[in-house]
């Protein structure tokens, strides 16, 4: 069976990764800037394998592994930047190639030495936080992936001297102020820290009716902007914005833990009365209903609704209203900030921090079940029949998966039968990945545009939209030198790929991804077609069968139009020591919503294994309270 990527040895592919390398990088658009807070880090002791045992266990081959003692080397991605410098380069043969970094021995052959104080599966953003900030409060943590690299879908792959970020290169949560750069604060928190690229524009639409927008990192510039467009419209757009500010200072106000833990839910609630309130009003709606408020111009109103989608996957009807109102602000806010090297070093170094503090992660290790004793989750059973013990397991994968394969032998609990009740899977994507030479980008080019040439009805529809990403306008390290990255994805469904010959799937991937290619040629970048070097489609069944997500979505969609976030479950389950964490958890899809989810699991479970206060009668009104909310929607 075909899977949609070719020689996918590419994708998440090895070779030696370099956070900067000055034979071809050169100063970008704009300054560069260090996300840090604390002191230089010292040196890190850790063992590197060489000739590993790609046997069925790989690096947890019985077989002894060759070490050497590498404590010399100093990690922590790249200090700061005073004047044009070299970049410090870091190869993954000494460093970063965290697949052929032994954790521990004992995990190594499969073998804990007791139980640990949660078991994490998957190690995408939102699992790496929850499980670096178990750590961190000194819980014993044991990551399982999959796959041979952290990451998930910010994860990488190298191919003929590109690095390629897997899915999205919009970087929320990446700035040094506020309480919602949660990334900056995953990576402080285990010691890291990594050099960032600040993007003066979050994205350029390209709309029908010949209709352009930049959305300016500057907030002001973007209003002006937009309401220049539409001046019958400003005080609607104006008032519609100011509420999502309203909302976006509200959080970024608060200390953000878990929204299941009563004793710091009324602790915030005491501190900042008027910021909860008002978080407690706009849960309930969307970010639709609240612009048809103030816009009545229907062209104003889709353009809304182009933000949403690229929040969502979904118009601004079906999308919360809180969801958006941290993406719309928090560009302005703390803005886009790009880490040089490639968004794959953030679950690099969330990785390697987690192993700082004396957890363990483990790669190629494929969880086909969760452990379930006396009605509470206990633990996990590898696809290699080897089983770990915890306290409690946390599922980085989707519901669907959580529920439908991890527990398949359960019965599926109320709770999830309401979830799939108000929430569908959401398309996955059809993903082309390019290398082409840089002359057939003009010099002013943004980084990210959005494409919807001609008609407003075909947003939401497959290959409808078109959404774009050119990382090496800011950071030319990550291609060849006098060469582009061009990351081009779509909407598509699992679906649409069935049934396909491997003669016929090829041909069909060739076929779209050439119509795609071809209207951004018409509409952006003239003789983009002769330019390309290198070209690699995916489709959903790449990222169902490489990210281990059901039919390849990107998280839950509403049905119909949903009561903002009440539907949306938190991290814990109707099955005890079981939780869930990331994008299909409150508050939903994103970098910056999965982080958020993370941090939240993290406390629920810090206080459930004692590492956190905990008051027990609160607890179980509190869960019921959100429970009985939940079934509102």
């Amino acid at each position: 069976m075909n899977t949609g990527v070719q020689n996918f040895q590419s994708f998440y592919g090895f070779k030696n990764t370099q956070m900067g390398n000055s034979g071809f990088y050169y100063e970008p658009r704009c300054k560069r800037q260090v996300i840090s807070c604390f002191s230089p880090l010292k040196a890190l002791n850790f063992t590197v394998l060489h000739e590993p045992q790609w046997s069925k266990q790989s690096l947890f081959s019985f077989n002894p592994l060759k070490k050497q003692d590498n404590g010399k080397f100093e990690v922590g991605f790249l200090k700061k930047v005073e004047r044009r410098q070299k970049l410090l380069s870091v190869s993954v043969k000494s460093v970063m190639d965290v697949s052929k970094v032994a954790e521990k021995d004992e995990v190594a052959v499969g073998k804990s030495k007791g139980v640990y104080d949660a078991i994490v599966i998957g190690s995408g953003i939102g699992g790496l936080v929850a499980a670096t900030q178990l750590a961190v409060k000194g819980a014993k943590v044991l990551v399982l992936e999959k796959y041979v690299i952290p990451g998930g879908s910010s994860g990488f792959y190298e191919r003929d001297g590109y690095t390629f970020d897997v899915g999205s290169s919009v970087m929320f949560g990446f700035s040094d102020k506020g309480n919602l750069n949660l990334i900056t604060q995953a990576l402080a928190a285990v010691g890291c820290k990594m050099e960032v690229i600040p993007d003066p524009t979050t994205v350029h639409f390209h709309l029908p009716n010949s209709f352009s927008v930049q959305v300016h990192r500057e907030y002001n510039d973007f209003v002006s902007e937009l309401t220049s467009k539409f001046p019958h419209e400003k005080e609607g757009i104006l008032k519609f914005y100011d509420v999502c500010w309203k909302i976006f200072n509200a959080l970024n106000s608060l200390e953000l833990k878990s929204l299941e833990e009563p004793l710091y839910l009324f602790g915030q609630f005491f501190k900042k009365p008027v910021e909860c309130l008002t978080l407690a009003y706009y849960l309930p709606q969307n970010a639709g209903t609240i612009a048809r408020n103030f816009i009545k111009d229907p062209e104003v109103l889709s353009f809304i609704d182009a933000e949403c989608f690229i929040v969502s996957t979904v118009n601004a009807l079906q999308t919360p209203m809180i969801n958006a109102s941290m993406v719309l602000c928090d560009r302005h806010f703390g803005g886009i900030n790009y880490p040089v090297g490639g968004v794959g070093g953030i679950a690099k170094s969330l990785a390697k921090g987690l192993v700082d503090y004396g957890s363990e992660i483990l790669y190629k290790a494929n969880v086909t079940s969760i452990i379930i004793d006396n009605e509470k989750a206990v633990g996990v059973k590898l696809s290699d029949g080897r089983e770990f013990f915890a306290k409690t397991v946390i599922s980085n994968a989707t519901r669907w998966d959580t529920f439908g394969k991890l527990l398949k032998k359960q019965d599926l609990p109320k709770e999830e039968e309401n979830f799939q009740k108000v929430y569908v899977k959401a398309p996955s994507f059809l993903s082309i990945h390019m290398g082409v030479k840089a002359e057939v980008l003009p010099l002013d080019t943004d980084c990210h545009h959005f494409v919807l040439e001609d008609d407003w009805k075909n947003l939401e529809e497959p290959y409808g939209s078109v959404f774009l990403s050119i990382p090496t306008i800011l950071d030319s390290s990550l291609a060849p030198k006098g060469r582009h990255i061009l990351h081009i994805f779509t909407t598509s469904s699992i679906e649409d790929w069935q049934g396909l010959s491997t003669k016929d799937y090829e041909a069909k991937k060739e076929l779209i991804a050439d119509k795609i290619i071809c209207r951004l040629e018409q509409k952006l970048f003239p003789g983009l077609k002769s330019s390309i070097e290198f070209k690699e489609v995916g489709t959903p069944k790449t990222h169902r069968r490489y990210l281990a997500r059901d039919s390849g979505t990107y998280g839950p969609m509403p049905r119909s139009v949903p009561k903002g976030l009440l539907g949306m479950p938190f991290n814990t389950t109707a099955i005890s020591g079981l939780y869930c964490v990331g994008d299909s958890c409150f508050p939903g899809q994103g970098v910056i919503a999965v982080a958020f989810s993370g941090v939240m699991c993290a406390h629920r479970v810090a206080a459930d294994v004692g590492l956190e206060k905990k008051a027990p009668v609160l607890d179980a009104g509190l869960l019921g309270v959100l429970g009985w909310l939940r079934s509102l929607a």
